[in-house]
């Protein structure tokens, strides 16, 4: 883990201004391990996340809880990392910027923040940034390799309809990562068939394409629309590439459950995640309660942080009975 977080660091580190580079690069190798996220503020302290918490670094590279000697981020600092990660062309990133995101070779992802503007009622780009936010990101092989046994129908080969379930930065988007990767590439050891998956990817997060390529292992029979509306995505990946799987992540407006109600009729198995911590939150949230009212899922992951992002609190069926508990 050491070693891939290493790297997500240094391939992050050319798309940042050179005096923070510079201080970034100076991050003890004891706790890049735990690096997670940089943020860049105007004229406010240069802040990381290491594990579950947010630091202040210097200009030595040290990390503390306090804003006392930290080094500010400058309106200059800000503006070479907006030409470096947009390729010096505002204009030719315009869409991610009306997203709030960019995705940068390795799948890392740059969140942005600042002047909305505004084309009839709708945000057309992003101006005078203020915030940026690199997250790293990690695609952890073989997280999904606990649930198998729990999400996979061998008699029929196909997976259950699952839902993974976490509060953020849990792990849920790495797992459905990974079950996908398995399922791409069969699972020889369990006598599953390889299976040819259509991905939404509409946050660029699961496949995180970058150019057209995506930047984690997904397998070699996965079809990715990137930056697509997930109800509309799953409709057209149903009608031009067939697939057996349809994976998406967070799901939860109207059009998302509307959507998948249909896949479900056409035999598609639906792998999806939801923000939530616990089945009352899942329960609250109105769309979702009537794919649950409804047995749609056939398999409901929960996970947590407890034990580290990733976490498995234990898998449930439509009836909401626990087929397997981790403690």
């Amino acid at each position: 883990m050491t070693q891939l977080a290493a790297r997500g660091l240094k391939e992050i580190l050319p798309f940042i201004a050179p005096s923070i580079r510079e201080i970034l690069g100076l991050m003890p190798y004891s706790i890049v391990n735990d690096l997670e996220e940089v943020r860049l503020r105007l004229n406010r302290p240069l802040a990381v996340r290491l594990n579950r918490d947010e630091y202040f670094m210097n200009h030595k590279g040290e990390t503390s809880p306090l804003i006392s000697g930290a080094y500010i981020v400058s309106c200059e600092d800000l503006q070479i990392t907006v030409q470096l990660i947009s390729q010096g062309s505002l204009y030719a990133f315009e869409e991610e910027f009306r997203q709030g995101f960019l995705t940068l070779p390795g799948g890392h992802r740059v969140g942005l923040a600042g002047r909305a503007v505004l084309d009839s009622g709708s945000i057309k780009t992003l101006r005078e940034i203020g915030s940026l936010n690199f997250r790293i990101a990690r695609a952890v092989l073989g997280s999904a390799r606990p649930l198998l046994p729990y999400v996979l129908n061998l008699r029929a080969a196909r997976p259950y309809h699952t839902l993974i379930v976490s509060p953020p930065c849990a792990g849920k988007t790495t797992m459905l990562r990974d079950l996908v990767r398995f399922l791409s590439y069969g699972i020889p050891e369990l006598g599953f068939p390889a299976l040819t998956i259509g991905v939404v990817d509409e946050r660029c997060e699961l496949a995180s394409c970058c150019d057209g390529v995506p930047q984690h292992d997904l397998g070699p029979r996965v079809d990715v629309l990137d930056h697509c509306p997930k109800a509309e995505g799953m409709v057209m990946l149903l009608r031009s590439m067939a697939p057996q799987v349809i994976a998406t992540d967070e799901i939860g407006r109207a059009g998302d459950v509307t959507a998948i109600w249909e896949m479900v009729h056409t035999g598609v198995s639906i792998l999806a995640t939801v923000h939530a911590s616990s089945w009352k939150e899942l329960e609250e949230r109105p769309h979702l309660r009537e794919l649950i009212d409804r047995m749609v899922f056939q398999r409901y992951v929960f996970l947590s942080r407890r034990k580290g992002p990733g976490t498995i609190e234990g898998v449930w069926n439509e009836l909401r009975q626990p087929v397997v508990m981790v403690n």
